[in-house]
């Protein structure tokens, strides 16, 4: 059998460092339709790389043991960092593996998720004023972008 590529990440550049799956997600990647069997890995760092497998089974074998590991390896999210400006600034990642028991790591998923939800609800509830300063806009952008990835 022949060696496989070189990672690729969305735009053709050759992944140039190892990729670190913390905090990462994998998925099959339906709307790529030049090879069967893709998936896509998002990183921490929004970056995205796909993956051919050989068969559907393994593509769906990849995926999930991709995700479980990631699962298990992510460490809770620091706070943003705070500054003088009321500026959205996502969380910081850690990249450490966690050091939780498996059942804790889930527990601790599931409040996240149920954070970033209620937050997602409070962020739609409070649309900024059309007319309002760009800078604003774009700051419910950016936050509505975030909580909608996470």
């Amino acid at each position: 059998s022949s060696p496989l590529p070189a990672p690729q990440e969305e735009g053709g550049a050759e992944a140039e460092e190892p990729l670190g799956i913390h905090h990462a997600l994998a998925e099959r990647d339906s709307k790529y339709t030049k090879r069967p069997n893709v998936f896509r890995l998002q990183t921490a760092d929004w970056r995205v790389f796909l993956f051919q497998a050989p068969t559907p089974e393994e593509m769906f074998s990849w995926i999930s043991r991709i995700n479980l590991v990631a699962a298990l390896f992510s460490s809770p999210a620091f706070p943003a960092a705070v500054g003088s400006q009321c500026r959205f600034v996502r969380p910081i990642l850690p990249a450490a593996p966690s050091r939780s028991p498996p059942e804790e790591q889930h527990r601790s998923h599931e409040a996240w998720m149920e954070r970033v939800a209620q937050e997602l609800l409070e962020h739609q509830r409070n649309l900024p004023d059309k007319r309002g300063r760009a800078r604003d806009l774009d700051e419910y952008r950016l936050k509505k972008e975030y909580l909608l990835y996470e």
